[in-house]
Parts: C-alpha cells; structure tokens; sequence
C-alpha cells in the first residue's frame, strides 16, 4: 500500500504542479486577487464547510492544524480532490450557463511522534477569472456614462506547512504557515464618447500568512476549538500597457512597463467551532468565523472589503452496528452554510448561501475512503448593480491511508 501511494502521489503532483490553479468563472472575481476557494478536504464539502473541531483521526482536516495531533500512530495519509461547478449566472435581463471543473487539493500528513504531526498541502487559495461586455457605469459627478469591457484569470496558489502537538489527552494545538503566490491578469477598455482606452496588466503576488489553531476535549463526545489567521501583507508588482484609440488618431502611452501596485492585505480572521457526538452515532458540528476585512483599508472601483461573518452547521451519521457490514460502516451527511460576503458592491452586500449531501464510501478496513459531495448555492442577487449566482456543486474526495513502520505479527 505504501508503494502504491508513493507513486500515485508523486504523479498527481507532478501533475498538478503544472495545473495548480482554479479555472472557476465568477464576475466577483473581479475584485482583489479574486473570488477565495473553498478547498475542503475529507467530509468537510458535506457538512457545510464546518469542522474547526474535527480531529484528524480518519482524514486530514484543513480548518484547523491542531486537529493533526490527532492523526493516529503509524499511518501516512494522502488526499487528492477535485469538484465539477455548474453555474447560472442572473441579471434582470440575461442568464448565461457556465460549466467547469476545478483542481481542489493535494495533501499528506503523517505523525513525528507520538503525540504531533505534520502536513504539507498545496491547494488555489484565489481564482480571478470573470468577462464583462459592454457594462455602462456612471462617470462621477456627471450625468454621462461610459462604457466597460473586462477579462481576467489567473489567482492565488497557498502552499501549506501544518504542525499538530497534543499537549495532554484534553488540549491540543498546532500552527501553519503558508506561502501565497501568482499572478492575475486583467485586460480593460473603456469607451468615454468616441474615445477608446485599453488597459492590459498582469499582477504578481508573494506573501506568507500564519495560521495557529487549538481542541479541545471537554469529554469523548464534546470538543471545542478555535483558529486565528494572522493579517498579511501579500506584495504586488505589475507589468502593464496602456493605449488610446480616438477618432483622429491612436497612441500608445506605455508598452509593458513593470512597476510596483497596492499590495494585497489579508485581514485577521476568528474562528470558533464545536463538536458533540450523540449516543445513536449522531454528530453535530458548528462553526462560526469573523474576518476583519474592514481593518485592511482596502477598497474597489467597483466595491469595498467589509466585515465577514459565516455560519456553517453540518451533521453526520453512520450505523456502526456491525464492522463486517459495508452498509453499516457507509457513513452520511448533510450541512448548511451562510456568510455575509466581504464584499459590498454600491453598498448592498455579495453574500452566499449553500445546503449540501455527502457519502463517505470506505474503501477497506483502514481509513482509506472516498468522498462524495452534493452542493447547491446562491450567490449576489439580481438587481442593484448585482448578479445572482446559482451553481450546482459535486466534489470527490480520494483519502488513501498506508500503515508505515508496523511490526509483521506472521511471517
């Protein structure tokens, strides 16, 4: 199983290496680095996105670096993931369909010693790909109105370094470090009368951010937690060419000129999570996360960061009666997820809203298992300036799990 794993794993990340990056399509992707990814690894697409007090004992859990230090002795995991979106996007006056599937994760943990673990994951942390045609916006303190046309792609990549140490059979806590890096490009024009101005630039990001997280277990059925992303600054540089085009004649202003921009700043955000298991295997999970957009000082053309909140609740459940049963040990869920956005577009809020279905299908008598996902979700609304998004989302999950420097019980 170990060698089987090495090979797969090793492939896939050569693989994705050269494909790291989301090609998801939303028009808020406009903003920022673009729209933030949701990469949830194991079960956690199921359950609403919630699980910050979710231990890493049969998958590695993402929301929280503290939950590694429940990672069990002896066992290397590796996760790979990927989702299929399909999105309707709304406005007053036209619908457009969109289809695609993204790359969502890589991931490996393993345990250092008895009582911590460490994990390495590489995940898109942002996706910038939106087309805008022929969207008019007023000019300020006029009652004329020009016209815009805009396409962009690219994003963020986070490259994740997690540690988790139990530090007694109550308390555990852990850390993370993360290295964000890419580029976005974004090509404009804008019509004013008969004149025509076009704007090609392509940003470069690097920045690091800090995550520290901590469990707690009240008892064997009730676990708290909570999780502090630091701010970050992520530095920016572009390379841009301008050129304008009127009636009487066209000039070229400059021609890929590299100079540095604002910087990107990610907020400090707060999370807090619990975990309660009933005795008919019920779970319930709840999260709750603030992000202090407002503190960053950042703000849009076309919009402003604000503060974030988001909800998410999720249940599993599974029989558990009999371990020789596969049916018994088939595993189900279903969550909800709601956040206010951090964005406000001409001062209406871009919030989002989900309900999700999942299996967890065991693959053998480890914890290897496959992941499967059903979620469906608004975003924005029509009108205002606004557009609605509807998207149907399936994501599958591969958890593999190998047993490494076990004793032979017969030779």
């Amino acid at each position: 199983m170990k060698n089987k794993i090495t090979f797969l794993s090793c492939f896939i990340l050569i693989y994705v290496t050269s494909f790291s990056q989301s090609i998801s399509s939303s028009p808020y992707s406009l903003y920022g680095v673009g729209s933030l990814y949701d990469a949830d690894f194991g079960l956690i697409p199921s359950i609403g996105s919630s699980g910050i007090a979710l231990p890493s004992d049969t998958f590695i859990n993402n929301l929280n670096p503290a939950s590694l230090a429940y990672l069990p002795q002896n066992h290397f995991m590796f996760e790979v993931g990927g989702k299929a979106i399909a999105t309707t996007f709304q406005t007053s006056s036209k619908t457009e369909k969109r289809n695609n599937f993204q790359f969502s994760h890589i991931a490996f943990a393993f345990p250092v010693t008895k009582n911590s673990s460490f994990s390495i994951a590489l995940r898109p942390y942002s996706s910038a790909a939106f087309k805008i045609s022929d969207l008019k916006l007023p000019i300020s303190n006029s009652s004329e109105y020009y016209t815009l046309s805009a396409e962009g792609s690219g994003g963020l990549n986070s490259f994740d370094f997690s540690y988790g140490y139990r530090v007694s059979k109550k308390l555990s806590v852990g850390a993370s470090a993360t290295v964000l890096f890419g580029n976005t490009t974004d090509d404009r024009s804008y019509i004013i009368a008969s004149s025509l101005t076009t704007i090609n630039k392509k940003t470069d990001y690097n920045g690091l951010r800090a995550t520290l997280g901590t469990q707690y277990k009240i008892d064997s059925t009730f676990t708290i937690a909570s999780t502090f992303k630091m701010p970050s600054r992520i530095k920016a540089s572009k390379v841009q060419s301008i050129e304008s085009i009127s009636n009487s004649n066209s000039s070229v202003i400059e021609t890929d000129v590299a100079s540095d921009t604002d910087d990107y700043y990610m907020p400090l955000e707060i999370g807090f999570g619990i975990s309660k298991r009933f005795k008919n295997n019920l779970n319930m999970i709840l999260d709750y996360e603030k992000s202090l957009w407002n503190d960053t000082n950042q703000s849009e053309l076309y919009g402003d960061f604000v503060n974030q909140d988001r909800f998410a609740l999720g249940f599993t459940y599974r029989k558990n009666k009999n371990i020789r049963s596969y049916s018994d040990r088939i595993q189900y869920a279903t969550g909800l997820n709601f956040d206010t956005g951090y964005l406000e577009v001409d001062g209406k809020r871009v919030n989002n809203a989900a309900i999700s279905f999942g299996v967890t299908l065991p693959i053998d008598y480890t914890f290897s298992a496959i992941n499967i996902s059903y979620s469906y979700g608004q975003k924005g609304r029509i009108g205002d300036g606004l557009i609605k998004e509807n998207y149907h989302k399936l994501s599958l999950n591969l958890s593999l799990d190998g047993i490494w420097f076990a004793k032979r019980k017969i030779e």
